[in-house]
């Protein structure tokens, strides 16, 4: 079995270290419109992208794991939305930042084995936290993306690292 506190710390380091940072850094070099802004009807807009990623969150692991209500409406964070600017937006991930960690420290560790029925899937506890993971290092990768092709700028997440270090 997997130590809660282990799973925890892999949570903070993948979601709010490496993702929120790299979605936060995305939307701060993008202007309003460009949050709202289709590649094309089957591309989700970056605005969308974060809606999904709270709302995917909040239904898996605040209500899953937690236990509180599941009020998603899943097809409404695909809509487009120009009246959320990019304050909401943060506030929105900086909410849901607080929750997770309030549910995730307040865990049984026994919950990590339970069998959870979330979203018509039948997962343990602890792999509805690797799917939250997952997930978010998914659509992050997509944000990034476009905010790429909008800012046609190197975000240099890694800048500051030697990514051709060897292991020895």
């Amino acid at each position: 079995m997997v130590a809660k506190k282990a799973v925890v710390q892999a949570f903070e380091k993948r979601v709010f270290r490496e993702s929120y940072y790299r979605i936060f850094k995305c939307l701060n070099c993008l202007n309003e419109d460009q949050i709202w802004q289709e590649i094309n009807k089957e591309i989700p807009t970056i605005g969308s992208l974060i809606l999904h990623l709270c709302g995917n969150a909040r239904q898996w692991i605040l209500s899953g794991i937690g236990g509180k209500s599941d009020n998603r409406l899943r097809e409404q964070e695909f809509q487009i939305h120009k009246n959320i600017k990019k304050t909401d937006l943060i506030f929105l991930m900086e909410n849901l930042r607080v929750n997770l960690r309030q549910v995730l420290e307040e865990m049984p560790s026994d919950k990590l084995n339970e069998t959870l029925s979330i979203q018509g899937f039948e997962e343990s506890g602890f792999s509805v936290i690797v799917h939250v993971i997952e997930h978010f290092s998914y659509h992050t990768g997509q944000i990034t993306t476009l905010t790429k092709i909008f800012t046609k700028k190197d975000l240099g997440y890694y800048g500051d690292m030697d990514l051709n270090k060897t292991n020895h």
